[in-house]
């Protein structure tokens, strides 16, 4: 959006996120989204040694929606890097350690305990600032545990039907109903589907949380905060693989633009 020379900043924000800023600088800015990220080896080249990634269709739907990524490595945690950013993404990744959530270790259930505490605190902060929060598949069971919930470890145990996680690097299908009013139905509408891939699940939810999408199974496929007032949404479901649909990604994007925006108001208030 090009304003005129002697424009001021101008906001129009919302709770979908469908904010209007515009900026005296020749070139729009996009809003600086965080993402976390894995840490552990890797290959390029010749080499093969630890690094810090992220799978390419997260920083590719970021970027589609208008925001500039910047990845959190899970060394070095710092939460006050959220203040420089304006928006959160908690990314996908291997199972949550049980004993967060007073549980013991299903054989199937693989956990990383330096992302727990990476992402726990970052979610945690997050929250904290209101900033805008988007927690996907392990980052929805991460939010879920940060709030004192618990996980099922392993669905077929008590759902064999399930195909969530049809085979190693196969994507299910998630079909679900959106709660009236939600964030989420405002975003995708009564109901819809997605691409997913997991073999654990929501349990207990705590009361900080709402569940605001769940699939004919009862498998919960978005959180919510239980306080409306910010953007927050944790889903099950792996967005970031459709890339044909960025209706997500761009609510979330847009929210973190209004955030933004209003961040620099106070400032100078």
């Amino acid at each position: 959006m090009q304003p005129a020379s002697n424009s001021k900043r101008t906001i129009a924000p919302s709770r979908t996120g469908s904010a209007c800023v515009a900026s005296n600088d020749s070139k729009a800015y996009r809003p600086r989204i965080a993402l976390t990220s894995y840490y552990q080896e890797a290959s390029w080249g010749v080499w093969n040694a630890a690094a810090a990634i992220v799978p390419g269709t997260y920083v590719e739907a970021v970027v589609a929606a208008g925001g500039t990524p910047i990845l959190l490595p899970p060394l070095g945690t710092d939460e006050t890097v959220l203040d420089l950013v304006d928006g959160l993404i908690v990314v996908g990744g291997p199972d949550v350690e049980p004993t967060r959530y007073g549980a013991s270790a299903h054989p199937r259930t693989v956990p990383q305990p330096l992302r727990d505490e990476h992402d726990t605190i970052l979610t945690r902060a997050a929250m904290e600032r209101g900033l805008p929060l988007f927690a996907i598949c392990r980052g929805a069971q991460i939010l879920n545990v940060a709030l004192n919930g618990s996980l099922i470890q392993h669905i077929p145990d008590i759902n064999p039907t399930a195909n969530y996680q049809p085979g190693p690097g196969v994507f299910g299908t998630a079909a679900f109903i959106t709660t009236p009013g939600s964030l989420i139905q405002s975003l995708l509408g009564d109901a819809s589907e997605a691409p997913c891939y997991h073999h654990q699940a929501m349990d207990a939810v705590p009361p900080g949380l709402r569940v605001t999408a769940a699939s004919a199974d009862g498998t919960v496929q978005a959180l919510e905060s239980a306080d409306p007032s910010g953007w927050l949404l944790g889903v099950q479901f792996h967005p970031e693989q459709n890339p044909e649909d960025l209706r997500l990604f761009r609510g979330f994007v847009q929210a973190a633009g209004s955030y933004r925006a209003n961040r620099k108001e106070m400032s100078t208030l």
